[in-house]
């Protein structure tokens, strides 16, 4: 077989460290030197993501060690998850647990009832501008606001 047979067979190995860990590591450190919150999302999802195929992994190892084609498996997804021209990660981040907080995240008592249900509603980058501008200008700015937009949209209809 030679030396690219047992490169291929020890693929996992060979390639993986690097796949997994170095070059995610690499990027994480520019992603937090960028003033950009993009690649934060991309880096911290991947962490989280490698971090449960680990636990994963760990915990149901028994079985796994069954599985011939694991390794080269695990070597795939994180393929997927890491490489810039799948962005795995930022994928799994905007389909699944950005919906996921959408639907689940509650806000404190500190709004009123139709308000943190009209927060509820909006994704999350919109109700960050929200409470920023609550932050900023205070409730009451944000109040008539809100109303002249309702008063709006009834000279529309």
């Amino acid at each position: 077989m030679g030396v690219l047979g047992v490169i291929a067979r020890h693929m996992d190995a060979t390639i993986g460290p690097g796949v997994m860990l170095l070059y995610p590591l690499y990027a994480s450190i520019r992603a937090i030197e960028s003033p950009s919150s993009l690649d934060d999302q991309q880096w911290l999802t991947y962490w989280i993501l490698y971090s449960l195929i680990t636990l994963f992994e760990l915990s149901c190892w028994t079985i796994l060690q069954w599985v011939p084609i694991w390794p080269y498996l695990k070597l795939i997804i994180c393929l997927w998850l890491v490489l810039p021209m799948f962005n795995g990660a930022a994928y799994i981040y905007e389909s699944v647990v950005r919906k996921y907080l959408k639907s689940k995240v509650d806000f404190g008592s500190n709004h009123p009832g139709d308000q943190r249900q009209i927060l509820q509603m909006m994704n999350l980058d919109a109700r960050k501008s929200v409470e920023r501008y609550i932050d900023n200008y205070g409730q009451e700015s944000f109040d008539r606001v809100v109303k002249a937009a309702e008063r709006e949209a009834r000279k529309q209809h």
